[in-house]
């Protein structure tokens, strides 16, 4: 096992993260924290916590090089840990969704394993060693842990059996209207992911990225249909996100409809924020983001569970939102 205490030969970050790390002064600190928290296997705390998840967020990148975030939900166990370098997941992969038609062996995907109701979340990154209809099986390239902040409490509720059969009617967008719009306006969580540019040689710190964004609801600011401006809070200062987005500006959001089990899927382009009005509104945050939409996928009830409201995180209050910061 990797002694955490010393220092990692070659860095655990690629050029995009280590560039935004330099903009921003933290870069010679994160050399080190990096070095000692991101993991080339996974911990038994971490393996234990996966197993027991009821579902798991997922980040791909498909030819384009358009990346693609979703969740995979299962019967209890439906995640295994054989090794510490290898995840397996059992379940039904549905044919609708837009992030499982990119998975090839060999192919990276990003990995989230958030559980909502006690804030505590872990990430990956791995590549594809096997798939099919029913199951997806990983390497873990790195592993690392997550701090609870931002994440809005909610406890889950089955609505269905997960294995059983369950045919999807999804509904292709390139626009944001209605009920859709609203719900993204009105959303306190989404999930993106991002990735490093489809030709980049394949490293242990390129691949995909998947992470979770939370804030007062409304703290996504829908400028029109197809543009929306969202603060960049401070996190962990590895900048997985932002440094994919530097060198791919192409991303995948993902807004679960917690209500009824719905996915939105969108995909888009990236420009990163640095200052200006748009970051002067929250002071925590430091920067923005505005993504703009190139097309999407609705999928009403892909999931078998809804989620009941718990708290907001004390800290996506304190930040408030686009018409109360």
């Amino acid at each position: 096992m990797t002694d955490l205490n010393q220092p990692q030969a070659v860095s655990p970050f690629h050029a995009g993260e280590i560039a935004v790390q330099r903009r921003l002064g933290v870069d010679e600190r994160m050399a080190v924290i990096g070095a000692k928290f991101i993991r080339d296997h996974m911990p038994a705390e971490h393996r234990d916590f996966y197993e027991q998840l009821p579902f798991v967020v997922l980040g791909t990148q498909d030819s384009s090089g358009q990346p693609w975030a979703t969740m995979l939900a299962g019967s209890k166990g439906f995640i295994q840990s054989p090794t510490d370098r290898t995840l397996e997941i059992a379940t039904h992969l549905p044919a609708a969704d837009p992030a499982l038609a990119a998975l090839s062996n060999g192919a990276p995907v990003g990995g989230l394993g958030i559980e909502l109701d006690t804030r505590r979340r872990n990430r990956f990154t791995a590549r594809v060693e096997g798939h099919a209809k029913e199951y997806v099986h990983l390497a873990i390239d790195q592993s690392f842990g997550n701090c609870p902040q931002y994440i809005q409490t909610r406890a889950l509720i089955e609505t269905r059996d997960p294995d059983a059969p369950h045919v999807e009617t999804p509904v292709r967008v390139t626009s944001l209207e209605g009920d859709l719009c609203t719900l993204v306006e009105r959303a306190d969580t989404f999930f993106v992911a991002s990735s490093t540019r489809s030709h980049t040689p394949r490293t242990l710190s390129s691949g995909v990225d998947v992470s979770h964004r939370g804030g007062a609801a409304g703290f996504i600011k829908v400028e029109n249909n197809r543009t929306l401006t969202i603060p960049d809070y401070a996190g962990n200062n590895f900048f997985n996100t932002l440094g994919n987005l530097l060198e791919n500006p192409k991303a995948g959001l993902l807004f679960p409809d917690f209500e009824t089990g719905g996915l939105i899927h969108l995909a888009g382009t990236v420009e990163i924020i640095w200052s200006g009005p748009d970051v002067d509104q929250f002071p925590a945050a430091g920067r923005a983001w505005r993504f703009t939409l190139d097309h999407g996928l609705v999928r009403p009830k892909a999931l078998p569970m809804r989620f009941d409201f718990g708290e907001f995180s004390p800290k996506s209050i304190k930040h408030g939102t686009w018409r109360h910061s």
